[in-house]
C-alpha cells in the first residue's frame, strides 16, 4: 500500500531539506516527487505545480487530499498529526517558544536572503557578478550565525542539540543552513556551538538520508 504522504522536493532546497529531516525523524514513509528548480524556466512554474503551490516554491506536502505548504507549517503539522518515533516540539511552552524562535530566525531572517529567486533577481535586474553574490551570501549567513551562536552558546537549555538532547524543529532548520553556508564558502570556525550541533545531527541516519547528496535528483558524477 502506497504512503498517503507525498513530498514535492528539490535536492538542494534548504526548505525541502528541513521537511525531509522531519519525516525521517518521525519515521514516516513518503513518496518523493522531484521538482527541478533550475531546468529551463524551472518546473516550479509549470501550471500543474502552481495549482498545488501558487507561490511556485518547494516543499509541498500532500497528505491524502490535503495540501500543505511552507516548511515550518508542514513540520508542525506532521508533529501534531503523527505520533511517530519522536516529537519535534518540546512539551513545555517556554521550550517550544525557544525552539520556534531559533527555527524562525533561520527560516525567516537568514534563508530568504539567499533564496534562489532572490539571487536570480539580483542577477537579472542588477547584473550582480557571481563574486558579489557570494559576498552577499557570506555576509547574511555569517551575521545570522553570529546571532545564532550566541543564542545557543549562552543558553542553559542547549544540549547535544539546539534544545536539550533530542533533535527538534530547530535542528531541522540549522542543518540545512549549515549546508548552505558550506556551499557559499562561509567560514564556520567562529561558530563552535553551531558546528558541534551540526555534527551531532549528521551522526543520525535521519539527517544523513535527508541530505542533498543522498537525494535521487542530486547530480551524479
Amino acid at each position: 500500500m502506497s504512503s498517503p504522504l507525498v513530498l514535492y522536493s528539490y535536492w538542494r532546497s534548504s526548505a525541502a531539506f528541513r521537511v525531509r529531516i522531519a519525516l525521517n525523524l518521525k519515521g514516516l514513509a513518503y513518496e518523493l516527487r522531484t521538482v527541478n528548480l533550475v531546468a529551463g524556466e524551472g518546473e516550479q512554474h509549470h501550471a500543474d505545480y502552481r495549482r498545488l503551490n501558487p507561490q511556485g516554491l518547494v516543499p509541498t506536502l500532500l497528505d491524502g487530499e490535503r495540501v500543505f505548504r511552507q516548511s515550518l507549517a508542514i513540520i508542525e503539522y506532521l508533529d501534531e498529526a503523527y505520533d511517530g518515533e519522536t516529537k519535534l516540539l518540546p512539551p513545555v511552552a517556554r521550550d517550544r517558544a525557544r525552539v520556534r524562535a531559533i527555527a524562525l530566525g533561520i527560516a525567516c531572517d537568514m534563508h530568504p536572503l539567499g533564496n534562489q529567486r532572490v539571487l536570480k533577481y539580483l542577477d537579472r535586474e542588477f547584473a550582480v557578478p557571481e563574486v558579489e553574490r557570494q559576498r552577499w551570501m557570506q555576509h547574511w549567513i555569517g551575521s545570522g550565525f553570529e546571532a545564532l551562536e550566541t543564542t545557543l552558546a549562552e543558553h542553559p537549555s542547549t544540549g547535544s542539540f539546539c534544545e536539550a538532547d533530542r533533535p527538534t524543529l530547530a535542528d531541522c532548520c540549522l542543518v540545512p543552513q549549515v549546508f548552505s553556508a558550506q556551499r557559499w564558502g562561509v567560514d564556520l570556525a567562529p561558530f563552535p556551538t553551531v558546528r558541534r550541533i551540526h555534527a551531532a545531527c549528521m551522526a543520525l541516519e535521519a539527517f544523513r538520508r535527508a541530505a542533498p547528496d543522498a537525494q535521487p535528483d542530486a547530480p551524479r558524477g
